[in-house]
This record gives C-alpha cells, sequence and structure tokens, in this order.
C-alpha cells in the first residue's frame, strides 16, 4: 500500500523544518516574548517559516530552567529574610 502521490513521505515535512536557517538568537527572542506572553500575531507567523522547531525547544528548556531556577533563589531569599 503506497501513499497518495500528493502527499509527501513520511516526516518530510519534519525534515524541511529543521531545515530552516533561523538563528538561534532570533529564536531566543522570539521565545522570550513567548514566555512575557506579549507577541504580536503577526512576529507569531513570520517566525512560524523561519525558525527551526529544535532551536525552539532547546530555547524552551533553557528559558523553563532559568524561570524555575529564578523561582527557586527568590523562595531562598524570602525564606532566608524570615527566619
Amino acid at each position: 500500500m503506497s501513499a497518495p502521490p500528493d502527499l509527501p513521505p513520511p516526516g518530510e515535512d519534519l525534515r524541511e523544518a529543521v531545515r530552516r536557517r533561523g538563528s538561534f538568537v532570533q529564536t531566543l527572542k522570539a521565545v522570550t516574548w513567548s514566555f512575557l506572553g506579549i507577541r504580536r500575531g503577526a512576529g507569531w507567523q513570520e517566525d512560524i517559516g523561519r525558525l527551526n522547531p529544535v532551536h525552539v525547544i532547546v530555547a524552551g528548556l533553557i528559558g523553563a530552567g532559568l524561570f524555575v531556577g529564578a523561582l527557586v533563589l527568590l523562595v531562598r531569599w524570602i525564606a532566608a529574610g524570615s527566619g
């Protein structure tokens, strides 16, 4: 059973997305704006075709780690001051 001729082979769209040439700095900017919740719709649409999904995942994990680390430090600072 073969795929219809008008459909790309399985996984081809993912391979194409990973080949995108968006820089990691652009990705960090886009992820930062997304974390803050102030990303414009037009900027988001531009990013869809430009950013590498692997970069987005890595930048998201870095951002989440920094956020959790900042919260831990904030809680330790507050707890140290109250004792």
